[in-house]
């Protein structure tokens, strides 16, 4: 198996997830080690299910997912990014009534969690071919290693997050709209343009 590949592939995957999680530890009042893994588990997990189900549904499924997957990133990501944009213009007050302000809810997390790995459903259809996993343990081990390199990418993401948050606390939360709209853009543009 091709593990410079194969980590090359993980590390390539796991870039709009280490920037979710950036973005979540700027816009987080508070970063609790309960949080971070929370966070880095959800985008691990999902960057490791997602190749594995590519490569369950094989070649048949190719053209469909190709088709839809940034499609559904850019929707995803830029309705999350709109909607924290929309909520950094409303008053300190107004925004943070009746919401938990250190944490971040079910849905939403699965929501990033799905957007950010799109991209890697489509990835498990070719990722056999491209690092030399032609057996199902082989796969295995491949999907780990991208749910690792994810996981520890994510969890130190949400730290660099919370110290950059500190600098812009104001405007950390329209900036992490901002970013989420442009990954979401970047997906949908590469997938349209240079696919």
């Amino acid at each position: 198996m091709d593990f410079i590949s194969l980590v090359g592939i993980a590390l390539g995957l796991a870039m709009d997830a280490l920037a979710v999680s950036i973005t979540n530890g700027a816009t987080v009042r508070k970063v609790t080690p309960k949080f971070s893994l929370k966070l880095a588990l959800s985008f691990g997990l999902f960057q490791a299910v997602m190749p594995m189900l590519g490569w369950l549904v094989g070649k048949a499924g190719e053209s469909f997912i190709s088709t839809v997957d940034h499609w559904v990133a850019f929707i995803l990501l830029s309705y999350l990014g709109i909607r924290m944009m929309v909520e950094s213009a409303k008053e300190p007050e107004e925004r943070n009534a009746g919401q938990k302000q250190n944490d971040i809810s079910f849905k939403t997390l699965m929501t990033l969690s799905v957007a950010t790995s799109i991209d890697a459903l489509a990835t498990g259809i070719i990722l056999p071919s491209a690092v030399g996993a032609r057996t199902g343990a082989a796969m295995a081990l491949s999907v780990g290693i991208i749910g690792a390199v994810t996981f520890f990418l994510c969890l130190a993401g949400v730290y660099i997050g919370k110290n950059f948050g500190k600098l812009l606390t104001s405007k950390a939360e329209l900036f992490g709209g901002v970013v989420l709209t442009g990954i979401g853009i970047k997906i949908f543009v590469e997938h349209m343009f240079f696919s």
